[in-house]
């Protein structure tokens, strides 16, 4: 009988934990940057559940780990910056999770 109550709570937390993940990634963020012009790159951030992301972070960070810019999107989810030269990538952070980076090869 010990067995089966021990077995019943294992299966019961891992179903909790899946379900807190499943929830975590209900709604993913995203971050596309293109070249607005020449010399400007404009980032638009969300979630997939089409919440904005207004006062997000957003870095530019060159390879050598040494910050261009600290910027947050503005109330419309947008971003724009003046290119750096060389090789560098924009970190967007919406928190524990749900960052990641956007490397400048695949801004066009």
């Amino acid at each position: 009988m010990k067995g089966l109550r021990k077995g019943g709570l294992i299966i019961a937390a891992i179903g909790a934990v899946s379900l807190f993940i499943g929830a975590a990634w209900a709604h993913p963020p995203f971050c596309i940057c293109k070249m607005a012009n020449a010399t400007t790159v404009r980032c638009e951030g969300g979630f997939a559940d089409g919440r904005g992301v207004p006062g997000v972070k957003l870095d530019v960070v060159r390879y050598d780990e040494s910050i261009v810019l600290e910027t947050k999107f503005g109330p419309d989810s947008i971003v724009s910056f003046r290119r750096p030269e060389g090789e560098f990538y924009v970190l967007f952070d919406a928190g524990p999770g749900q960052s990641f980076d956007v490397d400048y090869k695949d801004i066009q």
